[in-house]
């Protein structure tokens, strides 16, 4: 059986509520106008500072954004977020065919795994892998990279499951087979562009797709 990756935001949970809040709390907090919804959306599967710096162009101000987004998350919004239908009893069934599943996101990984630890699921995930405080580690790449070290397995081993096209662009990165979901925030063009090797439209297909 193979090494499963999981994306979190997008693909393991709706978590559009507590980022788009989040990052308006930030902003609002740095006197910036807020963007509207459909662009706050984006912000979902990039790391902060890359999403930050665009707008915010100076450094000290963009970590004091972060700053502004971790504290609301802390408090409030890393509980904002529905578990996709059906995610629940994929979970559980691949793992139960001997599948080993990790979690790797670009979210904080304390944030990452206080989310996972309150998961009806989470107990499945051998490892959650996320971004560091200081954003040093972020991009995809990278912690696909941390995460195939931490769990001793080489790539071919592995699968990404994610839904922005950073899950795909990291696993091509270290020649892994991917899945891009279609039920998170990337959406089917940019995970085509992105050069996805599969798509799943919903989670009950992911067992037959990893099977092929």
């Amino acid at each position: 059986m193979a090494m499963l990756f999981f994306d979190l935001d997008g693909t393991l949970i709706d978590s559009a509520v507590g980022i788009t809040r989040c990052v308006a709390h930030a902003l609002q907090q740095m006197s910036h106008p807020v963007p509207a919804q459909s662009e706050l959306l984006r912000w979902i599967g990039p790391s902060l500072r890359t999403s930050f710096t665009p707008l915010l162009q100076d450094p000290v101000r963009v970590e004091q954004a972060v700053e502004h987004y971790r504290a609301r998350f802390d408090s409030h919004g890393w509980t904002e977020h529905e578990v996709y239908p059906g995610i629940a009893d994929t979970i559980d069934a691949l793992h139960a065919t001997g599948h080993r599943l990790a979690v790797v996101t670009a979210k904080n990984e304390p944030h990452a795994r206080r989310i996972i630890d309150h998961l009806p699921f989470g107990q499945r995930f051998e490892a959650v892998v996320g971004a560091s405080a200081d954003g040093s580690l972020s991009d995809k790449r990278d912690l696909i990279a941390v995460a195939l070290q931490r769990l001793a397995v080489a790539p071919d081993e592995c699968w990404m499951i994610g839904d922005r096209h950073m899950d795909v662009d990291g696993a091509r990165h270290h020649g892994m087979r991917n899945v891009g979901v279609l039920w998170g925030f990337g959406g089917e063009q940019e995970l085509r562009q992105a050069g996805a090797h599969r798509m799943a439209v919903h989670p009950h297909e992911l067992p037959s797709l990893l099977a092929a």
